[in-house]
């Protein structure tokens, strides 16, 4: 993830509330509650956004699993972080280095992104399309999606809504949470609402894009989406008060370490991103 713009422009000071910690024996409980989503897959033990890292991620009980999405330049929906393919594809370099978008998806099949990890892995993975992705876990997993650069790729929002039809995963209302969608862009998550106002979305937060007035902030984007999606160290009592009065779920991320876990769970936070599954699984037992 990285930041994007976001359109939450206000002035006013907000008057601080505290919330008050967890009262003892309450925080396995809060635990439990906790939504684990796979950043890229299980991308702290097999190459980002691969069939290999969701597989994982699935086996290790995951809640979601995350695609990010880049569009090739005939409209396909392909399953990468990166707006450029150099820091991840490997092969022929006039078809597998250089902006996503200006590569055919039958440019992007000559590119393999198993091995720039330099893993001694068993076969190389292509590029996935959002398309071979649902197809491969249709309803064992959910997914959560996000929208990349989504100002560079007119009709993303199109060709995703018209993706998740043809897999019969458009939710009946928000509270159907299989299918998450989240973007920098409140632009995108705006254009997404006005198109299918059932899908569930989540206004992802970088560190230079909070607002001047939080609270005011918030409610402005509990006009369009059910949660945010704040870098981590922004969540503090007072964004978790402010998010929790507008009634959004609040998803920080990339959150690796057990004691950063731990610490947004006491602060309430409703689930989280992190490479690791499987840490924060085992804290949602306390055995």
């Amino acid at each position: 993830m990285e930041a994007r713009s976001l359109c939450m422009g206000v002035a006013a000071p907000l008057l601080l509330v505290l919330l008050l910690p967890l009262a003892p024996g309450s925080h396995w409980s809060a635990a439990a509650q906790t939504t684990v989503i796979a950043h890229r897959g299980a991308s702290g033990y097999a190459p980002e956004h691969t069939l290999l890292a969701y597989d994982m991620a699935v086996r290790m009980g995951a809640d979601y699993i995350e695609q990010d999405l880049q569009m090739t330049s005939d409209g396909v929906l392909v399953v990468m972080h990166d707006a450029d393919l150099d820091r991840t594809a490997r092969g022929p370099s006039r078809h597998c280095t250089g902006p996503v978008g200006e590569k055919t998806y039958e440019d992007i099949l000559n590119c393999e992104v198993s091995s720039w990890r330099g893993e001694d892995l068993e076969a190389l993975e292509r590029v996935p399309t959002l398309d071979s992705v649902l197809t491969r876990y249709g309803s064992s997993t959910r997914y959560y999606i996000e929208t990349k650069q989504p100002e560079h790729a007119p009709g993303m929002e199109e060709a995703l809504l018209e993706l998740l039809g043809r897999h019969d995963l458009v939710p009946s209302s928000p509270d159907d949470r299989t299918v998450l969608v989240q973007s920098f862009s409140s632009e995108s998550l705006r254009k997404m609402h006005g198109l299918e106002p059932r899908l569930p979305l989540i206004q992802l937060i970088g560190a230079s894009q909070m607002p001047d007035d939080i609270d005011a902030g918030m409610r402005d984007v509990a006009s369009y989406a059910i949660g945010v999606g704040p870098t981590q160290r922004l969540v503090t009592p007072q964004f978790m008060s402010a998010a929790k009065r507008h009634g959004l779920l609040v998803h920080p991320y990339t959150v690796n370490a057990e004691g950063d876990m731990r610490r947004l769970i006491e602060l309430g936070v409703d689930g989280m991103f992190t490479n690791f599954p499987d840490r924060l699984m085992s804290l949602r037992s306390p055995n």
